[in-house]
């Protein structure tokens, strides 16, 4: 048996990086999963590759928008008549300008996408979970929710507020049987982060991707980047009932980048 037998969850921004590698890992333990993603195509394929029949589907929506989000859990209570764990995945380094620079429509697509789409997700997600008293809410924040380096104040702020937003639900849900956790990635060589990484490097002072992926790389106890799967098996872990008891947490899964 698998230990995710029976449970369906729901993942934004599940057709790479990150949240493919969570489908993944949910698949091979038993789970049924409904995947987002903005582009239908791009979904389709990814329905294709994991080749998991009626127990993967997807649901096509920009995770910075409301409607896709809450779009995305009705959908997989629809599809597969309940909702057992909703990970809140998608978002990434939008804007590299320093706050004197930064617009004000910037810095609120850095808010929507990865602050709103929480808060959006995890709403509509406990509306559903509180009267079963069961669920998983597992969001991706981002070591920098504890750190901060220049360059990205945005993202920087945003995750510092998830991982407050996770504390205080996890609090106000504690005693039903509904677990909220995150999970702090460190540096991932996401496609993301290699579109977004050059201007990022030059933001932060260090004036190339290489220069980058060093830099973060030499923080961290293993002297490397992070990959996808160590995050999955994070989110597994936390999915499964051996979490039952852990709540309002933060994991990082940064190689021993955080210095607490």
């Amino acid at each position: 048996m698998g230990k995710l037998d029976g449970k369906v969850a729901c993942i934004t921004g599940g057709t790479r990086s990150i949240g493919r590698a969570m489908a993944d890992a949910f698949l091979a333990e038993g789970g049924k999963v409904v995947v987002n993603g903005r582009d239908e195509a791009k979904g389709q394929a990814c329905l294709d590759e994991m080749n998991a029949g009626d127990n993967a589907a997807f649901f096509a929506g920009d995770a910075s928008k409301q409607d896709a989000v809450e779009g995305l859990i009705d959908f997989t209570i629809e599809r597969y008549g309940q909702l057992d764990i909703c990970c809140l995945n998608s978002g990434g380094v939008l804007n590299t300008a320093p706050v004197a620079q930064m617009s004000d429509e910037e810095w609120q697509l850095e808010v929507d996408w990865n602050l709103n789409h929480v808060f959006w997700g995890m709403r509509r997600a406990l509306q559903h979970m509180i009267p079963r008293e069961s669920g998983r809410v597992i969001v991706t924040s981002s070591v920098e929710g504890k750190l901060g380096k220049p360059g990205i104040p945005g993202y920087a702020a945003t995750k510092h507020a998830v991982n407050g937003l996770v504390k205080a639900a996890a609090h106000e849900n504690g005693t039903l049987g509904i677990t909220i956790n995150a999970i702090l990635p460190g540096l991932i060589e996401t496609d993301i982060v290699r579109a977004t990484g050059p201007d990022s490097a030059v933001a932060m002072g260090l004036g190339s991707y290489e220069n980058l992926i060093e830099a973060f790389s030499s923080e961290s106890a293993i002297k490397r980047p992070n990959t996808v799967e160590e995050v999955a098996a994070v989110a597994v872990l936390l999915a499964s009932d051996a979490a039952k008891n852990i709540t309002g947490c933060m994991f990082p899964v940064d190689g021993g980048t955080m210095p607490y």
